[in-house]
């Protein structure tokens, strides 16, 4: 019989030094999303889009959590976080961290990618660089299309300082009233409802056109060389590009709304108007006192000011992913369809469910077997939409429940409740109006939802309701059955193909009970404590996730084995970090795969030497959430909406399903063994902070998960 392993010294497992702060850490993944647009192994046009993204993360950033932090600067909140930082402490962390990044971003674009642009026939450029043939045509432009758009506003005692929206591209210009030897100061917008980056007429490209592929101009640049138009009779002394951020986090109080829709509508109006200005992006040719003049109207200091050399709002580079051009782009992906779904009939086939001759329900098929969705791998189109498509339509289907966190615009799936309302089942969408940055998309949808008769509810008070889930209860031989799907992501058509998620659609009695008790508890009155295979938060998803971090460190301690891996989006609560600590002491081998913020600091001696943690950054977001428990080879594994972040744990509704079938499990560890084998996307966190690239070794052949992946869906797909 194996010795059992002494217990570890008792340590101080909240020691600050032991936990990575979370702004920093959540930096340090977009760092790596930046350097995907660095790295020449990315097709090109690729790299402008990880740029875009790394901007457009950086403006959600500051709107939000940098805004955040500044409010509680104002009212002279001292708590620390578990790194022991104040909010003052991490804004000055932030800014010295952030700063070079910013520069890095900005002199690799302008001085590698825009010139290797050029080298494959994209030519951006800048006004200067045209010949007067071409400056005279975009002249013409601005007579035409640009001038009657724009409004020049004055600053001077008459005119105050104007309102400047959030997120936009202005000039800050100087004229000079030569008759009356006055300087004055104006703003000009620069319009969204026009393209950044103007194209040039092919006619004009010059005379060697074989090579160009594309040619534009930015659209600020061709104001600013039209000004003469927008102050008639004044000289242009100087014109200097800016734009801003705002605070756009919703202050929302929830006790106090007597009617939680009117409540969000009206902080989306404050949302439009803006709240306190956060940051200040400036053209590195601004000269100090207009600089100045800026900072005392927007009541900003100098350490909310970001210079850039080059363009400024990068993320509008993403337009340029709309460019004809393959070569330059990631390899399109057509997602496949489980084999179990080989014969599921077309949900827009009119043919009745009876009559059919070629295809299956998926009722029938889902009876047979649980299936696992692994998206964008597999179609959410070809599953999960035929899934609600049937249901809408099957005659025997009698109530259809699921949460709406985030959906496109144009979703199939609304579509397919408002039919199935239609068609007199009943119909319940819990609609979350709190998912951020799309509190408008969804009240809309929840109006158009409710006039079609389909009961939506808003969630709980306090709580967010994060989880992903479907209920259809049908009518078969004099029984009431019910199908299910649980998964990792947003019911989103867009998304399902630039996340990776995972999904069981299941038949399981007892999934299926649990499941209508949980939209009893969203719906209704209810204190449901107990479930029978789901785990609930606020319930008991966290009390259960200690319980089997405990159980594999009860394992080591009698002398056996431990071993867990978990995938997931962040990592930041402290009694799981702790825990996780306790369990490599106590020798649990553990694998964290966490895309973005990690706040456990790994590989420390005597605390987390048994602790790896990596981040894989690709072509998908990476989004699923996958458990794993080895349980001295009785191992458990669970899927669903959860990180193990206290708002998740503590503040949402969360789900998570186990995933019980030999078949399931044994797929879904080896997507983890694929993962964690990865050597091209993934990058491995240090004890320091910083993260390392894996690269292949001279003999090693290059292993990127994602493609790996996409190779196993496509020979998973062949018939059985």
């Amino acid at each position: 019989m194996t010795k059992p392993k002494p217990k570890p010294q008792e340590q101080d497992l909240r020691h600050p030094d032991l936990y990575f702060n979370r702004e920093l850490s959540w930096l340090e993944f977009n760092h790596r999303v930046l350097s995907e647009a660095l790295d020449e192994r990315t097709r090109l046009l690729e790299r402008l889009k990880f740029l875009a993204i790394f901007s457009n993360n950086l403006d959600e950033f500051f709107m939000v959590r940098v805004a955040g932090l500044k409010r509680q600067v104002e009212v002279q909140v001292s708590k620390r976080t578990p790194d022991g930082r104040t909010p003052q402490d991490q804004l000055n962390a932030i800014s010295d961290r952030l700063r070079p990044m910013v520069r890095e971003q900005h002199r690799h674009f302008e001085q590698d990618l825009r010139p290797t642009l050029k080298d494959y026939g994209i030519h951006l450029l800048d006004y200067s660089q045209l010949t007067s043939e071409q400056q005279s045509c975009l002249n013409d432009y601005f007579k035409d299309q640009i001038f009657p758009v724009l409004t020049p506003l004055a600053v001077d005692p008459g005119h105050p300082f104007p309102y400047i929206s959030n997120l936009s591209l202005n000039l800050a210009v100087v004229v000079e009233d030569l008759e009356a030897g006055i300087e004055h100061f104006a703003r000009v917008k620069v319009p969204k409802v026009l393209p950044r980056f103007l194209p040039l007429p092919k006619n004009l490209w010059g005379s060697d056109d074989a090579s160009i592929l594309w040619m534009g101009v930015p659209l600020e640049q061709v104001i600013a060389h039209n000004l003469d138009f927008l102050f008639p009779g004044m000289t242009i002394r100087e014109y200097h590009p800016f734009r801003i951020t705002r605070n756009a986090d919703l202050e929302l109080a929830e006790d106090e709304a007597d009617d939680l829709m009117m409540a969000i509508e009206q902080e989306l109006r404050k949302r439009r108007l803006g709240g306190s200005v956060v940051r200040m992006e400036v053209s590195s040719t601004m000269p100090d006192w207009v600089e100045e003049t800026l900072l005392q109207e927007m009541n900003l200091t100098h350490n909310d000011v970001y210079i850039v050399d080059g363009l400024l709002g990068l993320e509008d580079l993403m337009t340029l992913m709309s460019l004809p051009l393959p070569d330059l782009k990631d390899e399109p992906w057509t997602p496949t369809v489980p084999n179990r779904l080989k014969r599921l009939r077309d949900p827009n086939d009119d043919t009745a469910l009876s009559d059919l001759e070629d295809g299956e329900d998926i009722f029938s098929i889902m009876r047979r077997h649980e299936i696992l969705l692994h998206h964008p791998y597999h179609g959410f189109s070809t599953t999960v939409q035929q899934f609600i498509g049937q249901a809408a339509r099957d005659p025997d289907v009698l109530a259809i429940k699921m949460t709406l966190y985030r959906t496109s615009g144009d979703s199939p799936i609304i579509t397919a409740l408002i039919a199935a309302a239609e068609n007199g089942k009943q119909v319940v969408v819990l609609v979350e109006l709190k998912a951020r940055f799309d509190e408008e998309n969804n009240i809309w949808w929840a109006r158009k939802l409710e006039k079609s008769g389909v009961h939506v509810v808003y969630g709980l008070m306090g709580l967010k309701t994060h989880t992903k889930v479907l209920l259809v209860v049908r009518r078969e031989d004099g029984h009431i059955n019910r199908y299910v799907h649980i998964g990792t992501g947003n019911y989103n058509p867009k998304t399902a193909k630039l996340y990776t998620d995972l999904g069981l659609l299941s038949s399981d009695e007892d999934l299926g009970a649990d499941l209508t008790d949980l939209f009893n508890f969203l719906t209704g009155y209810s204190r449901q404590k107990s479930y029978r295979k789901l785990l609930v938060a606020p319930v008991n998803l966290r009390d259960r996730m200690l319980e089997l971090i405990q159980r594999e460190i009860a394992h080591c301690e009698q002398g056996g084995t431990g071993r867990i891996i978990a995938k997931m989006n962040s990592l930041v609560d402290p009694t799981i970090i702790q825990t996780l600590y306790k369990a490599s002491q106590a020798g649990v081998s553990i694998d964290l795969i966490v895309r973005g913020i990690c706040c456990l600091r790994p590989q420390l001696p005597g605390i987390s030497e048994n602790i790896r943690v990596m981040s894989i950054i690709g072509r998908y977001l990476e989004h699923s959430r996958l458990f794993y428990f080895h349980n001295e080879g009785e191992g458990e594994i669970f899927i669903g909406s959860a990180d193990w972040m206290p708002r998740n744990l503590d503040r949402r509704v969360e789900a998570m399903t186990p995933i019980t079938h030999p078949r399931l499990m044994k797929d879904l560890l080896e997507v983890l063994d694929i993962m964690l084998a990865d050597n091209r996307q993934a990058w491995e966190l240090q004890p320091d902070g910083q993260y390392i690239q894996r690269r292949p070794d001279a003999d090693e052949e290059e292993r990127s998960s994602q493609v790996m992946l996409m190779e196993r869906a496509l020979k998973a797909s062949t018939p059985l």
